[in-house]
C-alpha cells in the first residue's frame, strides 16, 4: 500500500492507495503548532479508524505548500509506516515540463494536479483547483506546464464579507436554485457561488483566447463539489486528482 498526503494551508489530505485503487481518504486540519509527536499520534488515530496497519504501508509520498510542517509530518510518518517517504521538490520526477520563470516557484499541488491530469485525462487540459486558494493550471499536448492563475478562495472571499459586514450571517456553501434571492442567505449563495462559476467560466475563456481550446477541464479540491453544477463551461469533477498524482510522481521515482 502506499501513503498520499497532500498538505494544503486549511487542510492534510491522505490518500492510501492498494495498487492504483484508492481504498481510503481522509481529512485533518492543518495546525502550524503541531509536533512531530503529535502527528504521529493523530495519524495512529486515523490509521485505527480506518482499520489500517501503517506497517502495510510500504511508502509514502508528500506534497506541500506549508513548508513548515513538512518535517514533522513526514518525520511522523516514519515512525509509522514501513516504507521510506519521499517530499515532491526539486530534483523528484514528475515527467512534467514546467515552463514558468522559476519552476521551483511552482506549488506542489499544483504539480500533483497536472500530474493527475496528464496521467488520466485528454490533453491539453485545465485544472480548476478550489482550496483555500483558486487556481488554474493549464497543461498543453506534450505536457508542458504553461502556467496558472491564482485568485482568492470561496472561503476566504466569504470569511471577508461576513466578518466585515454586521448583518450577513455564516453560510453554507451550496448551489442555489436562482441568481435573484429573495433573503439574505440566498443572495449570498448566488453571490458567492454563481460568482465564483462566473469567474471560472471568464477565465477559461480568456485562456482559451490565449493558449487555445483543451479537450479536459477538471475540477478538484475540497470545494470544487460545486463547479461542474453552475459553471456554463463542460467540467469533469476528480475529489483526488492531487492525490492521484502524487502517487504517479511516487512511482516515477521507484
Amino acid at each position: 500500500m502506499l501513503l498520499s498526503i497532500d498538505i494544503g494551508n486549511t487542510n492534510i489530505s491522505l490518500g492510501i492507495f492498494n495498487g492504483d485503487e484508492l481504498i481510503s481518504n481522509c481529512h485533518i486540519a492543518t495546525e502550524r503548532q503541531k509536533t512531530e509527536d503529535q502527528y504521529a499520534i493523530e495519524f495512529t488515530d486515523i490509521f485505527n479508524l480506518y482499520k489500517i496497519d501503517p506497517q502495510n504501508i510500504t511508502g509514502g509520498i508528500i506534497g506541500s505548500v506549508v513548508p513548515e510542517i513538512t518535517k514533522s509530518v513526514k518525520g511522523a510518518l516514519e515512525k509509522l509506516i514501513s516504507g521510506k517517504v519521499i517530499c515532491l521538490a526539486p530534483g523528484v520526477k514528475t515527467g512534467l515540463n514546467i515552463l514558468i520563470d522559476n519552476p521551483a516557484q511552482l506549488g506542489a499541488d499544483l504539480v500533483a494536479g497536472a500530474v493527475g491530469a496528464v496521467s488520466g485525462y485528454p490533453l491539453p487540459a485545465f485544472i480548476v483547483d478550489l482550496g483555500t486558494a483558486t487556481k488554474i493550471c493549464v497543461v498543453d499536448e506534450k505536457k508542458n506546464c504553461l502556467g496558472c492563475l491564482i485568485a482568492p478562495g470561496v472561503a476566504i472571499s466569504l470569511k471577508a464579507l461576513t466578518d466585515t459586514s454586521s448583518l450577513l450571517p455564516t453560510i453554507s456553501l451550496e448551489a442555489p436554485k436562482k441568481v435573484c434571492g429573495k433573503n439574505t442567505a440566498d443572495s449570498m449563495q448566488s453571490g458567492v457561488i454563481l460568482g465564483t462559476a462566473s469567474m471560472i467560466d471568464g477565465l477559461i475563456d480568456r485562456l482559451e483566447d490565449e493558449v487555445g481550446t483543451p479537450k479536459s477541464i477538471i475540477a478538484t479540491g475540497g470545494l470544487s463539489y460545486f463547479l461542474p453544477e453552475v459553471c456554463n463551461h463542460k467540467l469533469i469533477h476528480d475529489k483526488h486528482l492531487v492525490l492521484k498524482g502524487l502517487k504517479t510522481i511516487y512511482d516515477k521515482n521507484n
